[in-house]
Formats: structure tokens, C-alpha cells, sequence
């Protein structure tokens, strides 16, 4: 174990120190106090461990723990717990394959740091040892779990699981979980325990990028299968920031629960009152900021009260809308939605929104309107003048009373939602502030949790992306695996400028860090690529590439199966691609020479072409479709390619696919515009351009297709949205959009 050490007497010392500090007198009573176990190998912790009584504290020595599965049992007492904590806040680093274990009452562990790793099981932190042996009245605070991520991405864990009952997590961090499975969940059943109790506050959840996939929940209480009976947990005054992982950012599964007073900052999706009835959303804080897919409250079920809450520039749109009232399914089952009942929506103020959907979901499963609900005393106010409420289906079943939308929108003759013009101003709480209108929207003293009032206070909130451009630049001269040396000194951030000449690649070169690599800047001078191996570039974990002005060859390339330009290496998750100004050509030594190859288990944030030239493929630009189990899981979310040029491209130039039947993802997106697809998928039979399929948004503008296929859109999930303009066929036939895999099939 590595780490300072402190003596027994200093220890001491520090807590005398720490007691005055807070000005809490050291008495006689706490003098006679057991004194610390100090601990510095997971055997000395196990000793201690067993020993331990009501009142002790063991203290882990500051170092990397690294493999230390942590199992905290014992029975402490009200005032008189089992303390587990680190000498200094953060000190202890749990790496490797570490996680942690609490069975027993009244036990709490704090100050630890869970990274570079991640859990040989199921969970991170476990407040249960077994089925049979779980924490009670427990407390977990301070804790940090950053980044420790599964390999696979698709190999589900939760980073936080409640057990038991009466149980507290609290005061800490868990941030940047990009596998699949929920980062905090409540696990009921009837052996685990129904009536949970359990408190869950003050807590920092921190960026989840999107799983692109079912099953990337920030939180959940209970499942479906227990939905109906109550849980009574309470979640307040934590923090959301971009919490992205899927469609629905808490997912509540259980009845009796209270959602009060938490933050939701530029986060994707909603929180969703999935399952279960009786739960109360009150005092919560949205801001959107206009970030795409930013949502509110998704109500479902009955006896829903959502009062007070206060959102802001959220510009999601159906499950993901500010406020979703959903349709139901006749005597649904418990794994589907029961009809919305007897919920009570009164006193939000909802601004700058992109859309309020009032019978979401409407199908010929869901066919069950709300029923004997109340919407009242809401404020909308849009300062654009757009007016953002959508009604689909009936709500006759829904009374409306003492609602006012500012300005008066198409849904004005709705009864109860009176148009009027609103003044609003900034209040010192840093909320928008309507004047003269008095009992209408959320309260005026309402106030927001302070973002550095959660979390571990002593661990950084918020670790941006590194940005492309944002580290040293070297210059890099042509030759023999110049690009190979100068691409491995490089760190986070780094710009390679590259001379203009030939550089010959002869190893496939690893992305593990944010990198950009330059051609010359004048147009009459190249920077030309060439490899002989069938990767050029290969994207591994926490690697994201730009490439600019750049020429790039695959003449050397062998023929080799799966030959690609870029390719993903496993563990690639979240990663950016940019190709802009580039040429590519000559990539035809097999029938399967690819420019961008996903493979699977991996996914994108974005990949984007800008100014791109293509010409002499064999496979095709962008091979997405590896994800073939039809799990929901998918290799970009967003595909952005403009003012490029395809031409002679054997397969779909785009070939984009995404499986499986859940609604729980945005994506994939996709935005193509000014492009030619020249002799693009010709020899496909039909021909086809480019080939989407699960695609939830696809927006095509002003692009030429000749001599080859066209768009083939065909729809799984959900309700995807397909738009193209302005498009030019030259010999290529029209779109095929709107269809069905059956379809296509006959």
C-alpha cells in the first residue's frame, strides 16, 4: 500500500483540532472515545473490521487501494455508528478492480475515490452483502465514482445500488458512467424489501454521455415488477448536469416516492414517472439552455401531484417535452403505461419551452386518454412569441382551470389556458419572475440548490471535454513513420501541423487521447497519407480525432478483410470524429475497403464531414450497422456531413443502422446537406445511396444524387422523423422513406 502515513497521536491530534474547528469542545466522554483504527492493507482493514464496535471508526491510510473489494459489516448503533473513512478527504483511491460491500445497522462509510477501474461485479457500492445480509439505517457520504466503467460498454453495472432500508447516500459525486446500467438505483423486491425510506441527497451526478441504448438511467426506484407498491424514497436537492444516457434521466418505478428540489442543468431527457402511483415532484429546477433533447416531467400512472416546479429553455420534444402527459394502455400490464388518473398539475412555470405535449404516445396500444386529472395555475410563457403546447387525443379528461400561456397560441381556445401578455424579470434566486399574477406558476420564493452545496466538496464538479486545438502544436516533417512518432508524443488536446510532402504509415496508428492532425493551409501544397496496413487510424478508449486538409491514399493498403481508414477499437465510447477539407481515395484493394468502419460494442458522440471528397471505394464511407442483435444499441448518435462529394462508392456511402424496438434513445441523428452522391451504391440491387435504418431524426437539404441509388429510411422504433428538401436525381430513384423492415423485405 503506498501513501503518506500518519501516527496514531497525530491522528488524534487532528480530530482535537477539527473538534474545536467545528466548536464542538473535545469533552471528557469523547476523550475516552475508542481511538481509530488506522489501517493500511485490505488484511489489517478485515481485522479491524471484525473487531469493530458501536462508536469506532477504521481509517483507511491515504495511497492507492487498488483490487480491494471493501466489505463493511457490523452493528452500530442510533448516534454510535461503524465509521469507515479515508485519513484525508479523497486520499484514498479505489483502482483496479475494487468496489464496496455493507451488510449490518448503522454503519458509514465516507472520503473515498473509485477510479481507474471498475467493479468485478454487479455493483460499485452495494448496500447489501447478500440477498439475505443488507445495510439498514446506513450512510454512504463523500464518495466519488469517476469514469469506472466496464470495458465493454455493453456490459450492464450500477455504479450505486440501495438495499434494505432507511438507508442515506449522500454529499457525493458519481460522474462520466458510459457503460450500460442505471449510475444509482433502488433495488426492491419483496425479499429486499419494499418500503424502502431510503434518502437520497445532496448529491452531484455529473456528465453520462449517451449509452445509445436502452438502460442509461442516472437513477431508478424499483422496477416494473413491483411497481405497484410504494417505496418512499425521497431525492432531493442533488444535482443533474447533462445527465444524457437515454430518454429517461430518473426513471421512477414504484409508488410514494418525492422528487423535491433538485437541479436538472442541460441534461437530455426527462424525469419520468414511469411506474406507480402516488408520487410527488414538487420545487425542482430545469435549465435547458436550448441544448437539444433537453426535457421536464413525463407523467404517467395516477395520483401524480407535480406542483411548483420551474422550467427553462428545455427544447425536447415528445417523451422528452418540458411537460408529457401520456396516453395509456387499457388495463395495461405492469411493464407498459397505465393510463394517466387523478393527477394534479398545478403551480409550474414552464418558459422559452420547445414543446408541452398533452397526450403523448397516442397509438392503437395507447388508446387510454387521461381521466380525471387537473392542469391549474400553470404559467407558460414563451419570449419568442412560439407557441410550444401540443394536444393529440382527448383531454377531455384532463379539467383545465387558472392556466395562463403568454403570448395567446393556437391552443388558447383550450378552456382554462387564458392568453395574456406576461412581463418577466430575473429575480435574486437567478428564476424568471412573471409580475402580476398572483397564484399562478411556481412560487416566488423559490429558491435553487447551490451547485457547490452537492457533491464531494473537495472533488471537482465538472470535467469539460478536451477540446480539439486546445494543447501544444508540433510541426511534423514528411517521411517514413514521422506521423507514427510525432502522433505518440502527443497529449490531450495536441495539433500536429503537417508539412507539405508524403508521409508513409507503417504501423496502425492509436488515438487514445483528443488529437488533431493539419495539412498545409495553402491550397496549392498536399499533405498526402499513405499506409500499409489495412487501418490507418485506429480510435480507442478516450481517443476523439480531426483531421483537416489532408490527402489521404489506400494504394499501399493490403488486401486484408475489414480495411479501413478509421476504424473503432473495443471500448471506444463516446468519441468524436471530424474530417473536414480532406480527400480519400484508392480504396479499392478488396470489396470491403471502408473510410470510417464502427465496429461493435463502440459509439460515437458525433462524426462529421465537412468539405469532404470521396472517390474509388469499395465498401462504403461510414459502416455503422454492427450492431445487428437489435438490443437497442447503435454506433453514432449524431451524423453531420456537408458540402462533400461521393463518387464511386460500391456501397451505401452511408450505412447506418440501429436495432431493437425500446423508445428510450434520441438517436441516431443524422443532417446531410449540399452533398453530390455520384455512382454511389450502383451495383446494390436495388441501388441505394444512402441506408438508414432505426434512424430516429434524419434531415436531408439541397443534395444531388447521379447514377446510383438513392435514400432508403426505413423506420423500427418509435416515431422517427425523416425530412429531405431540395433534393437533385439524376438517374438515381427516388426516396424510399416511411418503411417498414417487412416492407423492404417483399
Amino acid at each position: 500500500m503506498t501513501g503518506t502515513r500518519r501516527t496514531f497521536s497525530a491522528l488524534c491530534l487532528a480530530l482535537a483540532v477539527s473538534a474545536v474547528a467545528t466548536g464542538s469542545p473535545l469533552s471528557v466522554a469523547a476523550a475516552r472515545a475508542p481511538t481509530p483504527a488506522l489501517v493500511d492493507t485490505p488484511a489489517a482493514f478485515a481485522r479491524a473490521m471484525k473487531a469493530a464496535r458501536a462508536g469506532d471508526t477504521i481509517v483507511l491510510a491515504d495511497g492507492e487501494w487498488r483490487d480491494f473489494q471493501m466489505l463493511v459489516v457490523g452493528q452500530g448503533q442510533a448516534g454510535k455508528p461503524i465509521t469507515v473513512t479515508a485519513q484525508t478527504p479523497g486520499g484514498v483511491r479505489m483502482t483496479g478492480q475494487s468496489n464496496l460491500r455493507m451488510a449490518g445497522q448503522y454503519l458509514v462509510v465516507s472520503n473515498l475515490v473509485f477510479i481507474d477501474g471498475h467493479s468485478p461485479t454487479g455493483e460499485v457500492i452495494s448496500f447489501r452483502r447478500s440477498r439475505e445480509l443488507r445495510a439498514t439505517d446506513s450512510r454512504v457520504t463523500g464518495i466519488v465514482v469517476d469514469g469506472f466503467n466496464k470495458p465493454d460498454r455493453r456490459e450492464a453495472d450500477n455504479w450505486v445500488a440501495l438495499y434494505g432500508d432507511h438507508n442515506r447516500f449522500d454529499h457525493s459525486t458519481l460522474v462520466g458512467k458510459t457503460n450500460a446500467g442505471t449510475t444509482l438505483v433502488v433495488v426492491r423486491d419483496e425479499q429486499q424489501g419494499l418500503a424502502n425510506h431510503h434518502r437520497i441527497d445532496h448529491n452531484y451526478f455529473g456528465h453520462r454521455p449517451s449509452l445509445g441504448s436502452n438502460g442509461g438511467e442516472t437513477m431508478r426506484v424499483g422496477t416494473s415488477h413491483d411497481a405497484a407498491s410504494d417505496s418512499f424514497t425521497t431525492v432531493e436537492f442533488n444535482w443533474f448536469e447533462r445527465c444524457d444516457g437515454e430518454v429517461e434521466i430518473i426513471s421512477n418505478k414504484s409508488g410514494a416516492n418525492i422528487y423535491r428540489g433538485n437541479v436538472f442543468f442541460e441534461s437530455q431527457g426527462a424525469l419520468t414517472l414511469r411506474h406507480g402511483d402516488g408520487n410527488l415532484v414538487e420545487d425542482n429546477v430545469f435549465f435547458g439552455n436550448n441544448v437539444p433533447n433537453t426535457g421536464g416531467i413525463r407523467v404517467i400512472n395516477r395520483n401524480q401531484t407535480i406542483r411548483n416546479n420551474y422550467l427553462e429553455g428545455l427544447a425536447g420534444t415528445g417523451f422528452a417535452s418540458a411537460l408529457t402527459v401520456m396516453y395509456g394502455v387499457p388495463n395495461s400490464p405492469a411493464n407498459r403505461y397505465v393510463r394517466v388518473e387523478k393527477a394534479r398539475i398545478e403551480n409550474n412555470t414552464i418558459i422559452n419551452a420547445r414543446s408541452i405535449f398533452l397526450g403523448a404516445g397516442m397509438d392503437d396500444e395507447r388508446s387510454a386518454a387521461p381521466f380525471d386529472s387537473l392542469l391549474a395555475r400553470n404559467l407558460i410563457a414563451n419570449t419568442d412569441g412560439r407557441d410550444p403546447v401540443r394536444v393529440l387525443g382527448d383531454m377531455s379528461g384532463v379539467a383545465m382551470s387558472g392556466n395562463v400561456q403568454s403570448p395567446a397560441g393556437k391552443t388558447a381556445k383550450l378552456a382554462g389556458l387564458a392568453p395574456r401578455d406576461v412581463s418577466l424579470s430575473r429575480g435574486a434566486g437567478g428564476l424568471l419572475i412573471p409580475a402580476d399574477l398572483d397564484g399562478v406558476g411556481a412560487r416566488l420564493d423559490l429558491r435553487i440548490v447551490r451547485k457547490q452545496d452537492t457533491g464531494a466538496a473537495w472533488y471537482p464538479k465538472a470535467v469539460a471535454k478536451v477540446a480539439f486545438n486546445s494543447g501544444r502544436s508540433s510541426a511534423v516533417e514528411p517521411g517514413d513513420d514521422t506521423l507514427t512518432a510525432a502522433l505518440a508524443a502527443a497529449g490531450p488536446g495536441d495539433q500536429l501541423v503537417l508539412a507539405p510532402g508524403v508521409y508513409v504509415v507503417n504501423r496502425i496508428l492509436t488515438v487514445a487521447d483528443t488529437v488533431s492532425i493539419v495539412g498545409p493551409k495553402a491550397a496549392t501544397q498536399t499533405a498526402t497519407i499513405l499506409f500499409n496496413r489495412p487501418t490507418l487510424f485506429e480510435l480507442g478508449r478516450g481517443g476523439s480525432l480531426k483531421i483537416s486538409r489532408l490527402s489521404i491514399s489506400g494504394e499501399l493498403a493490403p488486401d486484408s478483410a475489414g480495411n479501413a481508414v478509421i476504424r473503432t477499437a473495443a471500448g471506444a465510447a463516446n468519441y468524436r470524429l471530424i474530417i473536414e477539407d480532406c480527400r480519400i481515395a484508392n480504396l479499392k484493394v478488396n470489396r470491403a475497403f471502408d473510410v470510417i468502419a464502427a465496429t461493435k460494442g463502440t459509439t460515437a458522440d458525433e462524426i462529421v464531414l465537412r468539405g469532404v471528397m470521396v472517390d474509388g471505394v469499395s465498401g462504403s464511407v461510414l459502416a455503422a450497422h454492427s450492431e445487428t442483435d437489435d438490443l437497442g444499441f447503435y454506433n453514432v448518435e449524431v451524423l453531420e456531413i456537408s458540402r462533400s462529394t461521393f463518387t464511386d462508392i460500391n456501397g451505401p456511402a452511408i450505412d447506418l443502422y440501429r436495432g431493437g424496438t425500446d423508445e428510450s434513445t434520441f438517436g441516431p441523428r443524422i443532417v446531410v446537406s449540399e452533398s453530390t452522391f455520384r455512382r454511389v451504391g450502383a451495383r446494390l440491387s436495388p441501388p441505394v445511396a444512402i441506408a438508414l435504418e432505426g434512424v430516429q431524426n434524419a434531415r436531408l437539404t439541397d443534395n444531388r444524387f447521379e447514377e446510383g441509388g438513392g435514400v432508403r429510411f426505413i423506420r423500427t422504433v418509435g416515431a422517427p422523423v425523416f425530412r429531405e428538401s431540395g433534393a437533385i436525381l439524376a438517374g438515381a430513384p427516388a426516396t424510399w422513406t416511411n418503411l417498414t423492415r417487412e416492407q423492404v423485405a417483399r
